[in-house]
């Protein structure tokens, strides 16, 4: 039985800002731009090994997430997954069909906090800040390249929160001992 997170974080062309060290007095100069064009990465990620496995679509609705949920199935190959999630209307739509190899975990209402994978969409941004992409290709490009370099190491350390590792190792024990 694997334990998985899953999230969805909107990519886009809008530059992301943030603060830079400068000498003092001096203004960072940096060109930002407000284009709409973005897309959505859905992603899944096992914390205690810093397994991933990620997927773009052009929009966030539950017709995606039933792609994204029939490919981790088929990535998954036999092994049994429990994947926690927020309640997002597309991960609740009646019309899901949950593949047989994954169960659902909803997380409470509007706390982003509990689901580890929000850290690795924070560090892939921070990776971009300050920089303007001129077209959607280019960041696609950028993404992946980031993800490719991004080892199991560094996700297993982004996401590994000491509340579910304690748990997962409480539940071995019991499962072990039964």
């Amino acid at each position: 039985m694997r334990y998985l997170c899953q999230d969805e974080t909107r990519l886009g062309l809008k530059t992301e800002t943030g603060r830079v060290i400068t000498a003092r007095g001096v203004k960072p100069i940096v060109s930002v731009q407000w284009p709409r064009e973005a897309f959505w990465l859905y992603g899944v990620v096992e914390p205690l090994t810093g397994w991933n496995f990620c997927q773009e679509h052009p929009h966030l609705n539950s017709e995606n997430f039933q792609k994204f949920l029939d490919a981790l199935s088929r990535e998954l190959v036999d092994d049994m997954a429990m994947m926690q999630m927020d309640q997002a209307g597309a991960h609740q739509a009646l019309a899901l069909s949950w593949p047989e190899n994954i169960i659902p975990i909803f997380q409470p209402a509007h706390s982003p906090q509990l689901n580890p994978i929000e850290r690795l969409w924070q560090f892939i941004k921070h990776q971009f800040k300050g920089e303007s992409f001129s077209d959607l290709q280019q960041l696609r490009q950028r993404v992946q390249n980031e993800l490719t370099q991004m080892s199991s190491e560094l996700i297993s350390s982004l996401t590994s929160y000491d509340f579910i590792l304690e748990a997962l190792f409480y539940e071995a024990l019991l499962y072990a001992s039964s």
